[in-house]
C-alpha cells in the first residue's frame, strides 16, 4: 500500500519532459514545474499536484474542462487568474474554484509577481475528459483505459480543431471486409 501521507517539503518539483515543452511563440509564455502527489499517496478519484510558475509565465493555456472540476490554493507568490471573461488578482491563501463547463469556466493562472508562484491544484479524475482552448479554437480528448484484470493504463490523447472534423462515414464502405 502506498503511504497515505506526504509532506509538502518532500514533493519534488520536476520540469516538463522535453517532449512536452512548449515550442515557437508559446515557449516564451508557458513554463512550469510540477510535483505529482496523487498516486504517491494512493489517491484514486482526485488528482493533486504542486505547480510552480516562473515570473511572467503561465503553466497552461486558457482552457476549460467539460468533465472535471479543479480547485487551486495559492501557496506562494502572486499573480492573476483569467476566468471566463474576467481577470482576478490572486495571492497567498486564495482558494479558486474552476467548475466543469465551457468557455465561461475557462481559466489560466499567470505569475505577475517577481518571485515564483506556487499553488496546489486539486481535480476530480474522471475519464474521458474533453478540454477546450477558446483562444486557439482547439479541443483535446484525454482518456485512460484499463483492460479487465490489468493494472496497466492505456492512454488516449487527441488534439484537434472542430473545422478539421471528419464525417462519420468518411472512408467507410471501401475498406476490406466491406459488404
Amino acid at each position: 500500500m502506498t503511504a497515505p501521507i506526504v509532506n509538502i517539503a518532500d514533493v519534488e518539483l520536476v520540469p516538463r519532459p522535453a517532449e512536452h515543452l512548449p515550442t515557437g511563440p508559446a515557449a516564451s509564455v508557458f513554463a512550469a514545474s510540477t510535483g505529482r502527489v496523487s498516486r504517491r499517496i494512493g489517491a484514486v478519484q482526485l488528482g493533486y499536484n504542486i505547480t510552480a510558475v516562473a515570473p511572467g509565465r503561465a503553466a497552461y493555456p486558457f482552457h476549460s474542462h467539460r468533465v472535471n472540476e479543479e480547485m487551486f490554493f495559492i501557496l506562494q507568490g502572486q499573480g492573476e487568474i483569467r476566468l471566463g471573461n474576467q481577470t482576478h488578482r490572486i495571492r497567498v491563501g486564495d482558494f479558486i474554484a474552476c467548475p466543469a463547463g465551457g468557455p465561461d469556466t475557462a481559466h489560466r493562472i499567470t505569475n505577475t509577481g517577481l518571485d515564483e508562484l506556487r499553488y496546489l491544484a486539486v481535480s476530480t479524475a474522471r475519464s474521458p475528459e474533453i478540454c477546450e482552448y477558446p483562444d486557439s479554437g482547439k479541443f483535446g480528448v484525454y482518456a485512460e483505459f484499463r483492460s479487465p484484470g490489468d493494472a496497466a493504463v492505456e492512454p488516449f490523447y487527441f488534439m484537434g480543431r472542430e473545422e478539421l472534423m471528419l464525417d462519420y462515414w468518411d472512408g467507410e464502405g471501401s475498406a476490406p471486409g466491406a459488404v
